[in-house]
């Protein structure tokens, strides 16, 4: 089973350290190999999430996942993307900004330091849309019961999470953006642009995605009241149609969430080395685990098996939004970032642990009402 879903990411691991070795000496290997811990450390809670999305998918949809989707998080997120910044923010031609980064890796790290805010705004909206989201619907099991209970009668009023996040939005464009420390002069405009871009981004690909996995799940009830009697045919041309569909937009909507997730890999990259190539190795293979391990905790059901980790991984997600948009102004370390993320799981994982315990069957998900909701 482990050899199983990591055996590419081992593969990957040891041909690109030996890549690194060959093209880059002893140096650039171990460059190589801190990128790729770090982008692991990062996200974390990247995985958990995803595996929450992914667990509703099927088998080739998992697939695709892993194959054609670590081609998009590895070439698209961490080698195209900051071409595309650069090209985009220095009004460059995208042969001028290859060149650039190639040939004057001084300026192209200066450019997309400089495009900070704008990528910290647009991700930073989004991951909180994210928790806000998770935090205010009512759940069978709570973690942090004592903020949770409460968050859930609030989130019974429509469009809160939409209104916080654009208060947060405003409230960073007037105080964090006006002396942002990634690029001189006041940044209001281009962080607010960028949360709304954020905001739209989220609310499409996720409203769309929701609205197939509704629809499936709305079939599926009516094929399971009619009952055995009913014809063969019926419906399963339009369940798969749609299942078709509902797969496809959650894939787009993971891949933006990783792409939401790998802007502070990609701009924290840059204090290790501004060699586009070192880092797109580095943090493709750090990708590749957390690719693995999403599909590992799919099917090992460890999101059944313990319960709060889902609720550790969002916390993590809105504390790494409040992050991206405090480093607009303010130098917070990766160290920090990553620190946090870890605990937060570790202490939601644990916490599952001492619920399957207190109930004496570990891993059981099922309980009494007064059970589920206990929390910590």
């Amino acid at each position: 089973m482990l050899l199983k879903t990591f055996g590419w990411s081992f593969a990957i691991t040891v041909i690109g350290l030996a890549l690194a070795g060959v093209l880059w000496g002893w140096q650039g290997l171990a460059i190589v190999g801190i990128l790729s811990i770090l982008e692991i450390s990062l996200s974390f809670d990247n995985a958990v999430i995803n595996a929450g999305i992914l667990r509703k998918m099927n088998a080739f949809w998992q697939k695709i996942f892993l194959t054609f989707g670590i081609l998009i998080a590895v070439f698209g997120m961490r080698l195209v993307f900051p071409v595309v910044i650069v090209a985009i923010t220095a009004k460059l031609g995208p042969i001028e900004a290859v060149n650039l980064a190639i040939h004057d890796k001084a300026q192209y790290q200066e450019l997309v330091t400089s495009a900070h805010p704008a990528i910290a705004a647009f991700g930073g909206i989004f991951l909180l849309m994210i928790f806000l989201d998770f935090i205010f619907e009512d759940r069978d099991y709570k973690w942090l019961s004592w903020i949770e209970k409460p968050m859930a009668k609030m989130g019974k009023l429509d469009m809160l999470s939409v209104i916080i996040a654009l208060v947060v939005l405003l409230v960073t464009a007037m105080t964090v953006a006006t002396d942002a420390a990634h690029g001189a002069g006041d940044k209001s405009a281009t962080v607010l642009l960028s949360g709304v871009a954020g905001l739209i981004t989220y609310l499409v690909v996720g409203g769309i995605s929701g609205y197939f996995e509704d629809k499936l799940e709305d079939d599926e009830d009516d094929e399971d009241e009619e009952g055995a009697a009913a014809p063969a045919t019926k419906g399963t041309g339009a369940a798969v149609g749609l299942a078709g569909k509902a797969a496809f937009f959650m894939f787009l909507y993971l891949e933006v969430i990783d792409a939401s997730f790998s802007f502070d890999g990609v701009i924290g990259a840059f204090a290790i080395t501004n060699d586009i190539f070192m880092m797109a190795l580095g943090l493709g293979i750090g990708a590749m685990y957390i690719r693995s391990l999403t599909v590992f905790l799919v099917r090992k059901g460890t999101l059944d098996d313990y319960v709060y980790l889902e609720h550790g991984a969002h916390y993590a997600i809105g504390a790494l939004a409040v992050i991206l948009l405090l480093t607009i102004k303010y130098e917070i370390p990766e160290v920090v970032t990553g620190l946090v993320g870890i605990a937060l799981i570790g202490l939601s994982f644990a916490s599952s642990v001492i619920r399957n315990r207190r109930d004496g069957r570990p891993g059981d998900t099922s309980g009494t009402p007064s059970e589920v909701t206990s929390g910590v």
